[in-house]
C-alpha cells in the first residue's frame, strides 16, 4: 500500500524559472491598492524593497520637494498589472506616506 518515496521523485513547490511570473498579472485579484501621497516621502525606498512583486518603482519624471531635507525626491509609483494590494509598502513606510485605498473596478 505505501511505497517508500525517494527524494528524486519529490518535486519542490513554489519554484518557477526566472521571468516565469511576468505573464501572471497578479493585480487582477487586488481589492486594495496603494495611494502614494507624495507629501512626506523621504526617498528611503523601503516600499520598493519590501514589495513581493517588485512593482513599486521610482518615477523620475515626477518629483516633490521635501522641505525637511531641502531637496527634491522622485515620486514613487506602482505597476497596477502586478500590485496585488498586500499593503506591505504602506505598512513599512517610515513616514506614513502611503495609504491603502479600496480598489474600484
Amino acid at each position: 500500500m505505501s511505497a517508500k518515496l525517494s527524494m528524486d521523485k519529490l518535486s519542490i513547490g513554489c519554484v518557477c524559472l526566472p521571468g516565469g511570473s511576468i505573464g501572471n498579472h497578479t493585480g487582477a485579484w487586488r481589492s486594495m491598492m496603494p495611494v502614494f501621497k507624495h507629501a512626506a516621502c523621504i526617498g528611503c525606498r523601503a516600499c520598493e524593497l519590501v514589495c513581493p512583486e517588485g512593482c513599486v518603482f521610482e518615477n523620475p519624471g515626477k518629483k516633490h520637494l521635501v522641505e525637511k531635507l531641502k531637496r527634491e525626491i522622485a515620486d514613487r509609483d506602482f505597476d497596477p498589472d502586478y500590485c496585488k494590494g498586500c499593503g506591505m509598502c504602506a505598512e513599512e513606510c517610515p513616514v506614513d506616506d502611503i495609504d491603502m485605498g479600496l480598489e474600484e473596478k
